[in-house]
């Protein structure tokens, strides 16, 4: 069975798509089967991996809004074990075209469960907001990955994403989990930084990535290029990075499989 992990912060800028496009590449060159379902209206994961805008007909809109099943609007990619769901800006009017629907909150679940038995992993990047659309994402997933700046008031906001999160697995979904907190955009040279990254540490505890994704001019080329950064670098710190990520998470999927396993041994 496959994970569902969703990529998500209210607040824009902080890495949340580079996030969702280069995990995703690293997943895959790990012949780990992907798919990246993008519901952010910008379409900005879609198209960096290299997918124009206006070449598809169909998107996740279709998806949630019209009950389309995900199989019929799936886009390969440079990556063989790597599919996106390409999201478009028909979604910035699905929270009004879904607000009398009583299923409003679970379009996007009914849309992939039949397809998690299908992939490794399965990632949804979510819009900068806290909206209909991130809220399908959350009750959808396994789990949430929350990228955070490093910067000044890179802990502004998050508090009211985390009460999200515990509103959602308290009414909707009991069973999602905080993958991890990801600090990005890392400058080791700056003060600043590393002292963002002590408080992070202070207040996440090991819910905190051991993984830091640096400030990486590559990082930023890349998406410009329709590539995920392992194509267009590999040998980038960006990509280095971004490599030892997709390790961390499928080493703890695999801790976290073998717990459950104990746990049905040793009821059985």
């Amino acid at each position: 069975m496959g994970k569902v992990i969703a990529i998500a912060n209210q607040k824009g800028g902080v890495g949340k798509t580079t996030t969702a496009i280069n995990l995703g590449a690293s997943l895959a060159a790990a012949d780990m089967r992907t798919l990246l379902v993008d519901v952010d209206p910008q379409s900005n994961a879609t198209s960096g991996l290299g997918i124009r805008k206006g070449s598809y007909s169909r998107s996740t809109y279709h998806a949630l809004v019209h009950g389309e099943p995900l199989t019929s609007i799936l886009q390969s990619t440079e990556l063989e074990a790597l599919l996106v769901a390409p999201a478009s800006r028909e979604l910035v009017g699905a929270t009004v075209e879904l607000a009398q629907e009583a299923d409003r909150h679970h379009r996007l679940k009914v849309a992939i469960d039949p397809l998690v038995e299908s992939y490794d992993y399965i990632l949804i990047d979510c819009p900068p907001s806290l909206d209909l659309l991130t809220v399908n994402a959350l009750i959808a997933a396994h789990s949430v990955l929350i990228p955070i700046q490093c910067e000044y008031f890179a802990l502004e906001g998050v508090s009211e994403f985390i009460e999200t999160v515990r509103q959602v697995r308290r009414l909707r979904n009991p069973d999602l989990a905080i993958e991890g907190v990801l600090l990005t955009m890392f400058d080791e040279r700056t003060n600043l930084s590393n002292q963002v990254m002590e408080d992070l540490r202070g207040f996440f505890g090991p819910q905190l990535f051991e993984t830091i994704i640096p400030r990486n001019i590559r990082l930023g080329e890349a998406p410009s290029h329709g590539q995920p950064i392992l194509l267009y670098d590999i040998k980038s710190k960006g990509a280095e990075s971004y490599i030892r990520l997709a390790k961390e998470i499928i080493h703890g999927t695999e801790k976290s499989l073998g717990t459950r396993l104990e746990r049905v041994i040793g009821h059985a």
